[in-house]
């Protein structure tokens, strides 16, 4: 029996959801570092979408519509798997964005009950809550050195 995109969007939602009960119950936890805060469940989550995407453009044929305009966007969410995949890139990067959130939270010192409204932004609502995170974080200044990007690093 084929995989539907229903049973895989019902999966994928399903998946998402410890990853944040994590970040918002047992932040500091080592599970929840492990889990979420490595990245290990969002890169889990891009898998997915890549697989998707691998799935609509190269096995279906049944790629049509693209991103030059919004009746070309329309049209690629027709489909029912290039919508999937467009449900599994939002929950992977608002876990990413929340994850960075939480992490950063606690190098900043954050009240985690300040930090709840945030992330349940984030996880509704994307840039709802990584906008309210920015406005928050001017208010705490890091205690710990940000990690240097990668790029400064290898240069």
């Amino acid at each position: 029996m084929p995989v539907s995109p229903d049973f895989l969007f019902q999966l994928a939602s399903n998946l998402v959801l410890p990853g944040w009960l994590l970040l918002i119950f047992a932040p500091r936890w080592r599970v929840t570092r492990w889990v979420v805060g490595s990245g290990a469940l969002p890169l889990l989550l891009a898998v997915f979408y890549a697989a998707c995407i691998g799935w609509h453009y190269f096995v279906t044929g049944n790629a049509r519509g693209g991103f030059g305009s919004l009746a070309e966007v329309a049209a690629l969410f027709q489909d029912p798997w290039a919508l999937l995949a467009g449900w599994v890139h939002y929950l992977c990067f608002d876990l990413a964005v929340g994850a960075w959130v939480s992490r950063d939270a606690q190098r900043r010192g954050v009240p985690h009950a300040l930090l709840v409204p945030v992330l349940l932004f984030t996880f509704l609502l994307g840039p709802v809550g990584f906008l309210l995170y920015h406005l928050l974080r001017r208010f705490y200044p890091a205690r710990v050195p940000e990690p240097m990007p990668v790029a400064a690093a290898l240069a």
